[in-house]
């Protein structure tokens, strides 16, 4: 099986539909958006494994299931602005960008975030603005967004995020718990704020915050 769309349809039907990934844009789009353009060639082999890759600066590639698992909980319709904190590789920004109309992404290392603007300028995706620095912060000039998913772990949900959300909105991040990390899905519905805690998982630490120096 070396076909790229083979290899999609075959890590779709296999890790994503039968772990209820049901969503008919979001599978589409795996479909779509090949995972090998964003791992690096030493990884292509595994590109459609469901397991994380490292892509350099002690990151990763987050694994497919978690990646379509975020994204789903958004449910993205397609006219939405999205702020994305933690670049990386740029496939989860990819995804996104196919499901939502325009895409801000954050990316704490300078090095990562221009091979993930490479590839995507390189795919066509002309939706997606690019910023290097301290995604804690969010992107206020931008605000407020229809929905904001960080692909980091920290111990709460920054306040910035909160303020930057949208009424309605939904916002999608790893939290840090005492046993072990969980998905967090926050909505905004006329000003109040629900939370919902629904799936383990595993995630690089957030960057940034007080004592941190941002990359030049």
């Amino acid at each position: 099986m070396t076909d790229p769309r083979e290899q999609l349809d075959w890590m779709v039907k296999s890790q994503l539909e039968p772990r209820d990934i049901r969503d008919g844009r979001v599978l589409e789009a795996f479909r779509t958006v090949d995972r090998a353009r964003f791992v690096p060639p030493a990884s292509a082999r595994f590109a459609y494994d469901d397991y994380p890759l490292s892509i350099g600066e002690g990151q990763t590639i987050s694994q497919p299931y978690m990646v379509a698992i975020m994204t789903q909980s958004l449910a993205l319709e397609g006219r939405e602005s999205v702020l994305e904190i933690g670049t990386g590789s740029g496939y989860q920004t990819a995804i996104l960008a196919r499901l939502a109309a325009e895409v801000y992404t954050i990316e704490f290392y300078a090095s990562l975030l221009e091979r993930a603007r490479e590839a995507l300028t390189a795919l066509g995706y002309a939706n997606v603005h690019y910023r290097t620095g301290d995604g804690r912060k969010g992107w206020p000039e931008e605000a407020p967004f229809d929905r904001i998913l960080c692909a980091a772990a920290a111990e709460d949900v920054p306040p910035a995020w909160l303020n930057q959300l949208g009424d309605p909105g939904t916002l999608v991040t790893p939290v840090d718990r005492p046993f072990g990390q969980i998905l967090m899905k926050v909505t905004k519905r006329a000003g109040r704020l629900s939370w919902h805690e629904f799936c383990p998982c595993r995630f690089v630490p957030l960057l940034g915050g007080e004592g941190t120096t941002e990359p030049m």
